[in-house]
């Protein structure tokens, strides 16, 4: 898929992962759970295939893994420290990449960036367990609809085909001023954590475009469902520790 036609197909695919992420969080943490560690899933085997990274299948089990288990820790993590246990399934999953780049042997090919992409997608799926954070830390409603609806905004401002010096402040700006205009209307977030959750929000999306449209050549259907994916489904973790440190 072309790099403009896969950042828009991929938006819509991020904001489709975003409202389920959101939504089910009224069903209760369990099935927030089982949504997320279902992203998780997609987002790990897509990965490797928008990197273009050997090992495919193997890097790809190892970074759902991680996701789902941060995921399942959210969930039964007792508070306020909801992701307790994401650090340690990250650090399991940095060390499982590793490994299988030793276990490759020396002269194989992009061994290095094999490593260092494996471990970035298993930071982004670890860090989806933050929308469950979220959820938990605040309730259904709060926080995690000001980062749901600033993700969303974001996504929708990153679809318009316009260049990335003029979409990528748009999409910051228009986070920004949706996070505390959602915050007003709950009336259970203050203005400035809402903020700065969204402009936050914003640039880290507008961030991942940005590293769409410098790839050249054709994107594989899994690489950008995956590309997608993985930075909306990461700044749930933004809004959970803009939470924690912003709002007494």
């Amino acid at each position: 898929m072309r790099p403009g036609a896969g950042s828009a197909a991929g938006a819509a695919v991020a904001v489709a992962g975003t409202a389920a992420a959101v939504a089910t969080s009224a069903a209760g943490s369990a099935m927030q759970a089982f949504t997320v560690a279902a992203v998780a899933v997609v987002v790990g085997f897509g990965w490797p295939h928008f990197l273009g990274i050997p090992a495919r299948k193997t890097n790809g089990a190892i970074i759902a893994a991680v996701g789902a288990a941060s995921a399942a820790g959210a969930a039964v993590a007792p508070g306020p420290g909801y992701l307790v246990w994401t650090g340690p399934a990250m650090a399991a999953g940095f060390i499982a990449v590793t490994v299988v780049q030793l276990v490759r042997g020396t002269g194989q090919s992009h061994r290095l960036e094999s490593a260092f992409g494996a471990s970035a997608g298993v930071l982004l799926c670890g860090l989806g367990a933050g929308w469950i954070a979220t959820a938990r830390l605040t309730g259904a409603g709060s926080m995690l609809l000001v980062a749901g609806i600033s993700t969303v905004v974001a996504l929708l401002v990153g679809m318009i085909r316009w260049p990335d010096t003029i979409v990528a402040p748009l999409a910051i700006a228009f986070a920004g001023l949706a996070a505390p205009l959602t915050a007003l209307v709950l009336h259970d977030v203050a203005v400035v954590p809402a903020a700065t959750a969204g402009v936050v929000i914003g640039a880290v999306l507008a961030a991942f475009r940005r590293l769409n449209s410098m790839r050249g050549g054709v994107l594989p259907p899994f690489g950008f469902v995956a590309l997608g994916l993985a930075p909306a489904f990461a700044v749930g973790a933004l809004a959970y520790f803009v939470d924690r440190m912003l709002v007494p």
